[in-house]
């Protein structure tokens, strides 16, 4: 058996089976990689998301919001600018695709923040832009979930509109700072205690954790599966051997004479 497993072509098979475990082992990684991502995100939001606001200051500044805050859920009383509206387009909701819709919110102490008052979908025409429900004038109480600068698809759009949630393109049409991250927002009343009419809401965060953990130990438990095909191979070619004709024992030559003396 040793004699076959590591004749020429037996000791190729290995190789073989050697790069394929090679591979199998960062295919695990990079799987195991995103479940650990997915659940770090999972984790945040079962934490924060249904958690009592906290005041908007306490979490914003002028730094990027650091990603163990994200989904913090807080509160701001404040004024929206509703002249500098900027749509974000091509963003999907409910597998439907139109525009988020961002008002800046200046807060109380004087803090500017980007807030997400949901989505409108596309109008008919591709040229055209959908109508927005504008936000409430006054004094306006804000309770909302804070996210991260999004990044920069590098693209070039009409004044008035985003290709991302990128801040710091937000911040040059804006023409002023903002804080560094922005808000979407779950609930909003006026000073006298309204609800006043929105754009519809974003869907909820998924948390899902999806088949990458699963997928990690198939790959490792595949690492061995190449070995095992290439002893279960040698192993039968040295059996077949052991039973095909020019390996087994020829029978003894029986002589005239010894015939004769049988």
């Amino acid at each position: 058996m040793l004699r076959t497993l590591t004749s020429r072509r037996w000791l190729g098979a290995l190789a073989v089976a050697a790069a394929f475990a090679v591979a199998a082992y960062f295919l695990g990684q990079w799987q195991w990689g995103r479940y650990e991502d997915k659940k770090a995100r999972a984790d945040r939001v079962n934490s924060h998301y249904t958690a009592a606001p906290r005041p908007l200051s306490e979490v914003l500044d002028a730094s990027p919001l650091p990603r163990a805050e994200e989904w913090t859920r807080v509160t701001a009383r404040g004024t929206y600018a509703a002249d500098d509206t900027l749509l974000v387009r091509n963003r999907p909701n409910d597998g439907v695709y139109g525009y988020e819709v961002l008002v800046p919110f200046r807060t109380d102490g004087g803090q500017v923040v980007l807030v997400d008052r949901g989505w409108v979908r596309n109008a008919e025409a591709a040229d055209e832009l959908p109508k927005v429900v504008p936000p409430p004038g006054g004094t306006v109480t804000m309770t909302g979930w804070v996210r991260p600068s999004e990044k920069n698809l590098e693209r070039r759009m009409p004044a008035g509109q985003l290709a991302s949630i990128n801040l710091a393109q937000a911040s040059a049409q804006l023409g002023e700072p903002l804080v560094g991250g922005y808000v979407i927002m779950e609930v909003e009343r006026t000073a006298d205690g309204q609800s006043p009419p929105r754009p519809d809401r974003l869907e909820p965060p998924d948390t899902d954790l999806g088949p990458h953990q699963a997928y990690a130990f198939q790959w490792w438990l595949a690492m061995v599966a190449g070995f095992v095909l290439v002893v279960w191979g040698a192993r039968r070619e040295h059996l077949e051997g052991l039973d095909s004709p020019e390996t087994a024992p020829r029978p003894k030559k029986v002589r005239i004479w010894d015939e004769e003396d049988e």
